[in-house]
């Protein structure tokens, strides 16, 4: 990488890039937490009842979710454009795993309906977005 190239990167990309790579990694934690039964146990009624009745689909669409956004942040902090098509992998898991939970007969409160739905969905898209943004930018190639 010549220095000439990475110094007309701004500051905000790589605060953008570790910030959303900490968020997925946190959903990386999350989904293994959910793998342990004695974790789960302490998670809120709504939270269990979704991971209960959670089919093996959209818990395959949860792992898409965090593993394709935690490898796309990384890649993205990288500089590699192939982030951008892990980010929409992340946004399809992050769907299918919507699809399950919304269609789960579950009275939801706000602050589940923004850190459940409405989050995931909003950072999926940003980090598509922004990826295309860096790249016409040449901040990624």
């Amino acid at each position: 990488m010549s220095s000439e190239k990475t110094s007309g990167i701004h500051w905000s990309f790589w605060v953008i890039g570790a910030v959303m790579l900490i968020w997925n990694v946190l959903g990386v934690v999350n989904y293994f937490a959910q793998m342990n039964p004695e974790v789960v146990a302490n998670f809120r009624e709504s939270e269990r009842a979704i991971i209960a009745g959670r089919p093996m689909w959209a818990t395959a669409g949860f792992a898409l979710a965090v593993f394709g956004g935690a490898l796309g942040c990384l890649l993205l902090l990288l500089r590699k454009s192939v982030a951008y098509y892990l980010f929409i992998a992340s946004l399809i898991g992050v769907v299918v795993t919507l699809s399950h939970a919304l269609g789960a007969e579950i009275d939801f409160g706000i602050g589940e309906i923004v850190g459940i739905i409405l989050m995931p969905l909003v950072v999926a898209a940003f980090l598509i977005w922004y990826s295309k943004f860096v790249e016409r930018k040449g901040w990624i190639s």
